[in-house]
């Protein structure tokens, strides 16, 4: 049996479903969870519903759930324990990058980004994979179920967003499902998300990344300042990343209650995801792929100076840069 049909059998069964983001989800992780209600409905779960923690604040992913009529609820006004099954998309660790504790162990996971088992009734982790939305390109096309082109657009969108539009290590399954769901798409509803206009609070990080930039060698770290918008951070690091000569970058800055990070790097000797975790496993969460990975540590760590933003950004800020340069082996000669 196809791990789409083991799925679909657990679905059959299933009469009420919550479909779990990640926190301050994205267009891999909001296409996945269309992809996922489409293959319940299709299966007769009576009952859908698509929450998330966190916020959306990334200019191209409110026009993506504006845009897409994404319906979605947020997990402060979701009752989880009143769904039959629980389905993790695009994360897959209990009490890790979800507002849900750890005590909430999911039914169902599907997700590209590497972890440890949870032992979820079907749970499908394919981190050689680019992109969760390719799973599901891969489920729906085994499954012979019809794409609309809204959730077509999604899917194409979320592809290129995640790994296509920057060459980011896209496997070959990427553009195979980009090229198998491209005729069902909307082209002008892309075109239109593709033109989605920066925020002032964006624009503002951004800025505030370029001019406290530090670099040695080919890596730099720079910081955002305090931002209510966590997408800043990526737009910020894919920003810098296109400065001549640099190839890895860490950007972070506060965000509500934590110090955000956002890293990427293009460099193929350097695998981010480990190399935030050497720098930054012990103060907090962090982790991610060979070319992107991001973390979150505590203001209680720092409560000291948690009250003033500019005060406790100069605090970290040395340790912070430290930490990553000395992890990547840079010294202040270099």
């Amino acid at each position: 049996m196809s791990r789409a049909a083991e799925l679909a059998s657990i679905l059959e069964t299933t009469a009420s479903l919550a479909i779990v983001c990640h926190d301050n989800p994205d267009p891999d992780c909001l296409a996945s969870a269309l992809a996922l209600e489409a293959i319940a409905s299709d299966h007769d779960v009576e009952e859908i519903t698509i929450t998330y923690g966190g916020e959306i604040s990334h200019q191209q992913n409110r026009a993506f759930v504006n845009m897409l009529e994404i319906p979605l609820e947020s997990i402060d006004d979701t009752d989880i324990d009143a769904y039959d099954r629980l389905a993790f998309i695009d994360h897959s660790q209990p009490g890790a990058n979800t507002e849900l504790p750890a005590s909430v162990v999911p039914e169902i996971v599907i997700d590209h980004h590497p972890g440890d088992p949870v032992e979820a009734a079907f749970e499908d982790i394919q981190p050689r994979v680019g992109a969760t939305a390719t799973i599901f390109v891969e489920y729906l096309r085994d499954l012979d179920i019809e794409l609309t082109p809204r959730l077509a657009s999604a899917l194409l969108f979320a592809l290129h967003r995640e790994r296509l539009d920057f060459v980011r290590e896209p496997t070959r399954r990427e553009y195979e499902a980009a090229l198998a769901i491209y005729p069902d798409a909307d082209l002008e509803t892309l075109e239109q998300l593709y033109g989605s206009a920066f925020s002032p609070g964006t624009l503002d990080a951004i800025g505030r990344a370029i001019a406290t930039r530090e670099r040695r060698g080919s890596s730099m770290v720079a910081n955002v300042g305090k931002t209510a918008e966590t997408d800043a951070l990526p737009q910020a690091a894919d920003y810098l990343l296109n400065l001549e000569g640099v190839d890895t970058v860490l950007v972070y800055g506060i965000v509500g209650d934590a110090i955000r990070m956002s890293a990427r790097s293009i460099d193929p000797r350097v695998h981010i995801g480990e190399t935030l975790g050497t720098g930054f496993d012990e103060l907090g969460q962090v982790g991610g792929h060979h070319d992107m990975a991001g973390g979150r540590i505590e203001l209680g760590l720092f409560a000291d100076t948690a009250d003033d933003a500019d005060e406790l950004l100069e605090f970290v800020s040395d340790r912070l840069s430290r930490r990553f340069f000395d992890t990547l082996n840079l010294d202040d000669d270099r």
